[in-house]
């Protein structure tokens, strides 16, 4: 862990300015480190470096206790302030996730204050608005659905691809079939994968609910199954699985 000297000035605010939270800190939020800025007089050096390792974090929040701070400012950068936000709000802070945009808006700032000692100073006099931060079942919930939006679309991006296998193949199954990935046409890819040849055979998996008739859907299938394109269409198939299964196991784990 790194120490940083504090001997800085803090930037010129109107005079008159109430301090209305006296027990405030504020943390610039990086990459691999965050500074963390607490009010004159708490401790020896009133800005200090901490690593983002969790550990670190922890020692964070302890020197935090020590310094008397109830309430914390930090900017919402990247993902980087979501480990130390759970961290110190499960260790009874008031934690006031700031937008960075928010803070250009704000003058009388001074170039050689540092960014932790400025959302201190302006968190001590009340100017800082914090952005929404729903509770925590909301925040699992919306975690596991934004994990399933993802598989939806690499599902999509897999049937796209499988569609591109077949038409490398001149298999025209999409103009025969509404949609590919129904019952007829899963059956008819699962036989080309598995090595079944014939148009006629492959057409027999024809379900009675389609528009078009078995010697209709025959013709879509005569092509030329090249090797490649064929291996191409059996990874495609396999990961669409895959990630069928990963979708069943989001919803059932978010429900």
């Amino acid at each position: 862990m790194k120490k940083s000297s504090s001997k800085r000035k803090a930037g010129n605010l109107p005079a008159g300015l109430e301090r209305v939270n006296l027990n405030a800190a504020g943390i610039d939020i990086g990459s691999a480190s965050h500074f963390v800025a607490v009010p004159e007089g708490r401790a020896p050096e009133t800005v200090r470096e901490f690593n983002g390792f969790t550990a670190d974090l922890h020692e964070l929040a302890n020197w935090l206790e020590h310094c008397g701070i109830k309430t914390v400012a930090m900017e919402s950068t990247g993902i980087y302030w979501i480990p130390l936000f759970e961290i110190l709000e499960a260790r009874g802070f008031e934690v006031r996730l700031v937008n960075p945009r928010h803070l250009k808006n704000v003058p009388g700032r001074k170039s050689d204050v540092l960014d932790c000692q400025w959302l201190q100073q302006l968190h001590t006099f009340g100017l800082l608005s914090g952005s929404f931060r729903p509770e925590q079942q909301i925040c699992e919930l919306r975690a596991y659905t934004r994990q399933r939006d993802g598989l939806v679309k690499s599902t999509s991006s897999h049937i796209h691809s499988m569609q591109k296998a077949l038409g490398l193949m001149n298999i025209q199954l999409h103009n025969v079939l509404s949609d590919i990935t129904g019952q007829t046409g899963f059956k008819i890819i699962r036989a080309i994968v598995n090595g079944e040849r014939c148009a006629r055979v492959l057409a027999q998996h024809r379900d009675r609910r389609c528009r078009n008739s078995i010697e209709t859907i025959e013709k879509s299938l005569e092509g030329n199954y090249k090797a490649e394109h064929v291996f191409k269409l059996r990874q495609e198939l396999s990961l669409y699985d895959k990630f069928q299964e990963m979708l069943a196991e989001c919803c059932n784990v978010s429900l």
